[in-house]
């Protein structure tokens, strides 16, 4: 178990600390409360009213792999990761990584392979985690709901990225080391517009970012503020990937979606934008 993001962890029962793992291969805080790590290699951590929320489906989850896989994101990817390794050389001397909203940890993965670090990779859908397990086998890869209060000790993270996910101010201020990185990656306006009404995409909300800085700003300092714009050419499996790899996911078919892009263009010229934040704990 990596130690230092096992000891960032706390009991969502009785904030314990877990001093160890026990030899059943449970995870075991310093009140006895245990948590069984499935074979997939993930810890489900959710209890009572947690596990009542919509997770990313299986169908959702394999969408967005093969999409990332084929590297049409690969330059947000590295704009991660520069931010990231920039947010952690300067950090402790064994660095701590919150990924809140982890998904199948295609992100975390790169930022881990630029530079060491340990990781605590959170998700609700334990599709995600199953994949996210694979990829990053060092990492805490735990089942947990954003929008609660996080299993984690207060100031004890360096870095969180939050990557197209929930976003829980209060929480994310709370776990932050003074002076640690929250990067927060969210669709910007015009994403994916050239394919929105045919694949069933969701909106962007209006001011989306701007409620984002009032919702950070009496813990956090605004830093760099990234826009980034790919020219994307997707065959219609791309497309119907990029389609049910997010939220839209949860009310698309996918037989029905792939039948209505069956006359589609291919390949089709798309626009991805995004706009990647960096906000500073105050110290």
């Amino acid at each position: 178990m990596p130690d230092a993001a096992l000891a960032a962890l706390m009991c969502p029962h009785c904030a314990g600390t877990f001093p160890a793992r026990a030899v059943d291969g449970a995870l075991r805080c310093s009140e006895g409360h245990a948590f069984d790590a499935a074979r997939q290699g993930y810890i489900n951590l959710l209890t009572g009213h947690g596990t009542r929320f919509s997770q990313d489906t299986a169908a959702m989850i394999a969408a967005r792999a093969d999409f990332l896989a084929a590297g049409h994101y690969s330059p947000l990817a590295d704009a991660v990761v520069s931010a990231a390794v920039d947010a952690v050389k300067n950090a402790s001397a064994e660095p701590v990584i919150l990924d809140a909203g982890t998904g199948t940890g295609y992100y975390l993965r790169q930022v881990l392979a630029a530079h060491p670090a340990q990781a605590i990779a959170l998700d609700i859908s334990k599709f995600a985690l199953r994949r996210a397990a694979r990829t990053n086998p060092g990492a805490l890869n735990l089942a947990w709901n954003l929008w609660d209060p996080l299993p984690v000790a207060a100031k004890s993270v360096d870095v969180i990225l939050n990557i197209f996910s929930p976003r829980n101010p209060p929480e994310f201020a709370r776990v932050l080391k003074p002076g640690g990185r929250l990067l927060v990656v969210t669709p910007d306006r015009g994403h994916l517009a050239e394919i929105a009404e045919a694949a069933g995409l969701l909106g962007i909300e209006e001011d989306k970012q701007r409620h984002l800085a009032e919702a950070l700003q009496d813990a956090f300092e605004a830093g760099p503020d990234r826009r980034i714009s790919l020219s994307l050419s997707l065959s219609r499996t791309d497309v119907a990937n990029a389609a049910l790899m997010g939220p839209a996911g949860h009310h698309l078919d996918p037989a029905a979606l792939r039948e209505k892009l069956a006359a589609a263009p291919d390949p089709w010229p798309v626009a991805a934008r995004f706009r990647l934040q960096e906000f500073t704990r105050r110290r």
